[in-house]
């Protein structure tokens, strides 16, 4: 017995060290927020206070300094996140995650981000005020790597740390530049399904401009098969990918004459896929000469959105067509020749090499023309004859949009601030600002250029003489843009914008639900205040919806439906198209779609074009319209012979499926379908695939209101699940209204940290499922008194 208890008595001691090695290995894994940090090449102390949610308000006696000292602490929360960020362009994932990542390393790699880095980072002048910055701010992120502990990350996946560079910042957002991949999904697609169904097809499909819905209005004060394989090569190396793209957004922006205090308002809330660690990092950097109060991607020295107390700004998607895809002319007699405007040219050979965890690296090779890479090849199953090539604005064209974010950071007036943005070639972004002076301004920045009147860019372009003759592109004056229109606001919901130079500009516009309730709340009422603004960021109503389901219903066969049945049928005619936990009609309204649609288009695309066809903007621009159309292609089902369907046959059975599929997964108790049962909210870590660390990588799941275009858009796939698991939405809410600067707010989906020791790394999830708020500070006085933790970066200090 003695033995025995000896024994357990060693065992609970070796336990007992074990857990004291690993308890002090967490608190070195932990981010620094306090203390005195020595760090080189600074020329005076820089003081960082965090305020009691994690954010740094940095105040330094230059911007040198002050950007250096953001690079440190920017890369002690997120240094995993800036390490995602800049391995996608350059093709880097399989040597982190193992061959699953290899066919999206190809599709990257293909597309020329890095390259048109390389170019454009040689080409800068080095002496440059925006170089430097970014520069001291690389300098802060390589200390840390250098110095500091590194993320838990690493050690899972095997990776060294190594020092970033200028070309990281260019890849990164080469990267976010490409992150709207909408292009990709659809030309191929509608191409496939015009040549293989027939133009009869895309009658119904809402694929172009609409005339008849809500626009954003322009005023200025200025005088005035392979189609089929390769959506599916985007779809299988998007879907891998273990980073959020951009995928919409709302802003708007109120002038005096609309608010109550008579200062202009300034609210937005890019929709981002979500993921954890959330995609921005928030601080508040301060030198005499200048102050912002910004949000960062990781790796990027200056904020994409930001205010201080003399103007604010924002962004949406603009949702422009930049990509375009090409059947190129292949020389009949050499197959190394394509057609150009000039004569036959050879096609340049690409060859590149993916390290890949665990595994042989794998080489691969593709063509590119003066068009851009051809697509056939960059995969093993695209072996189509006919070379398809892609050219995209944003490796084409000059890149300057370090310097548009760079000048719209450090601009002093909105004259300054116009300058800075005509800089932005892509992605295409609807700019959204207001200042103290009482401007308010939106301007859809993007290189445009003039498309011809015989050239229908959502479908693969033939190579004519129309196709490849020089683009006249347009000068930025001829871009979208209202500035201090008289109805005294401007906002943007990725909707469809007015004419641009005598055109309407094709896109991929979302459909006009998010802006007409928009403008319903924004135009009757002027005595807009913060509270009202707030709870207008997180209304759920949707104004089309039940105007949908009105359509729908009259083609329910009453005499075919059960009391109970008729009694749903009558609750759901009744809803007025809001989304609270409790919503028994959201969940009938939505399953009911589901079915509507699959009755609809999967006879005719089959499994897999019906899939990338729900991965689309255009489905959702259909949906409204199509409710409403008694005549149409689609609704006769080709898989029965001796039967003509009808839009009443395809929505009644669409009804009685919907109704035996709730039955079947909640119950025959319909007071148990509630929207918090199927409408979760969860915030992926890479980490958290594996089901053993999802409990510690991931934040939530949380049952959450909103839902799919509203206002508060929270975006889901339809599938065969039946749950609307919530892939995007809001990547933060800011409200800012100069009359009262020192008390806007602001909220993060999950937590300003990516380090998952950190306290900081969900604090903000609970609260953003309530739709609430908290506020950005900016008055010195106040942060220093309230100030959880100060960390104190010294320069020229022994070590």
């Amino acid at each position: 017995m003695k033995k025995i208890k000896k024994v357990l008595w060693i065992l609970l001691a070796i336990l007992g060290v074990f857990a004291l090695i690993l308890g002090i290995f967490i608190q070195t894994l932990k981010p620094t927020y306090s203390g005195e940090k020595p760090m080189p090449k600074l020329a005076q102390e820089v003081k960082t206070y965090y305020d009691t949610f994690g954010i740094p308000h940095i105040y330094a006696k230059n911007e040198p300094d002050a950007f250096r000292t953001l690079g440190y602490v920017h890369a002690q929360d997120r240094l995993w996140q800036m390490e995602l960020l800049r391995r996608i362009a350059k093709g880097e994932l399989s040597e982190v995650f193992g061959k699953d990542m290899v066919r999206t390393d190809q599709f990257f790699l293909s597309l020329g981000i890095d390259e048109a880095t390389k170019e454009t980072v040689a080409d800068l002048d080095k002496s440059s005020v925006m170089v430097q910055l970014s520069q001291a701010y690389l300098d802060g992120i390589n200390q840390f790597i250098a110095e500091g502990p590194t993320p838990i990350e690493f050690y899972l996946t095997g990776i060294e740390k190594r020092p970033f560079t200028l070309d990281d910042i260019y890849n990164t957002m080469g990267y976010m530049g490409f992150s709207f991949a909408m292009a990709f999904k659809t030309d191929p697609l509608l191409t496939d399904i015009k040549e293989n169904l027939g133009s009869a097809y895309l009658k119904d499909l809402e694929i172009d401009v609409d005339p008849n819905t809500t626009w954003i209005k322009n005023y200025n004060q200025e005088p005035d098969t392979l189609k089929n394989t390769i959506s599916d090569l985007v779809a299988n190396a998007l879907d891998e990918l273990p980073v959020p793209l951009f995928v919409g957004s709302n802003s708007w922006v109120l002038g005096p004459d609309k608010t109550k205090n008579g200062q202009v308002i300034l609210a937005n809330d890019p929709h981002i896929e979500f993921a954890q660690p959330a995609v921005w990092y928030e601080a508040h950097v301060s030198t005499p000469r200048y102050e912002k109060y910004g949000y960062h991607i990781a790796g990027v020295p200056f904020p994409l959105l930001g205010h201080d107390r003399s103007l604010a700004y924002g962004l949406t998607m603009f949702e422009n067509d930049d990509i375009d895809f090409y059947y190129e002319t292949q020389h009949p007699m050499d197959s190394t020749k394509y057609k150009t405007e000039s004569g036959w040219e050879s096609y340049q050979i690409v060859t590149k090499t993916i390290k890949v965890k665990d595994g042989d690296s794998v080489s691969f090779s593709y063509k590119k023309t003066d068009r851009g890479p051809v697509l056939n090849g960059i995969a093993d199953q695209i072996t189509q004859q006919s070379p398809i090539s892609m050219s995209w604005v944003y490796t084409n064209a000059e890149n300057k949009l370090m310097e548009a974010i760079y000048g719209m950071s450090h601009a002093q007036n909105i004259d300054e601030f116009q300058q800075a943005i005509a800089n932005i070639h892509a992605p295409g972004l609807n700019i959204m600002y207001g200042d103290v002076e009482g401007n308010i301004a939106w301007w859809a920045t993007a290189k445009l250029y003039q498309i011809p009147d015989s050239v229908h860019t959502k479908f693969i372009i033939p190579i004519d003489s129309n196709t490849i003759k020089p683009r006249r592109h347009l000068d930025f004056s001829e871009n979208p843009q209202a500035i201090n229109p008289p109805w005294n606001y401007v906002y943007s919901a990725n909707n469809q914008p007015d004419s641009i130079a005598g055109m309407l500009y094709p896109g991929y516009y979302l459909p006009e639900n998010r802006a007409k309730r928009i403008v319903a709340l924004l135009a009757p009422k002027n005595d807009w205040d913060k509270e009202g603004v707030s709870n207008m960021i997180t209304d759920n109503t949707s104004p089309i919806n039940p105007g949908i389901v009105t359509n729908l219903a009259k083609s329910v066969i009453l005499t075919e439906l059960s009391d109970t049945e008729i009694k749903v049928l009558d609750d759901l005619s009744a809803w007025q198209g809001d989304y609270p936990l409790e919503s028994m009609e959201a969940v009938i309204f939505h399953r009911w779609i589901y079915y509507f649609l699959k009755n609809t288009f999967l006879d005719e695309m089959g499994e897999d074009r019906f899939k990338q066809f729900l991965k689309t903007h255009f489905h959702k621009r259909l949906i409204d319209p199509l409710s409403a159309k008694e005549n149409s292609v689609w609704w006769d089902d080709i898989n029965t012979e001796d039967k003509v369907e009808t839009q009443q046959d395809i929505i009644h059975k669409a009804f009685i499926q919907a109704l035996e599929s709730l039955n079947k997964d909640l119950g025959p108790d319909k007071s148990q379908w509630t929207w918090n049962k199927v409408h979760t909210i969860e915030h992926g870590h890479p980490m958290g695939q594996v089901e053993a660390l999802r409990s510690f990588f991931n934040v939530g799941p949380f049952p959450i209101g909103g839902s799919r275009e509203v206002i508060n858009n929270l975006a889901f796939p339809y599938d065969e699940s039946g749950q609307y698991k919530v892939s995007g939405g809001p990547s933060t809410r800011r409200i800012i209204d100069f009359s009262d600067i020192e008390n806007a707010i602001s909220i993060l989906p999950t937590g300003q940290s990516g380090n998952p020791f950190s306290s900081h790394y969900d604090d903000q999830a609970e609260m953003y499922v309530q739709g609430e708020f908290r506020k950005m500070m900016l008055n010195k006085r106040e942060i220093q008194e309230k100030a959880k933790d100060v960390l104190v970066f010294v320069p020229n200090k022994e070590r």
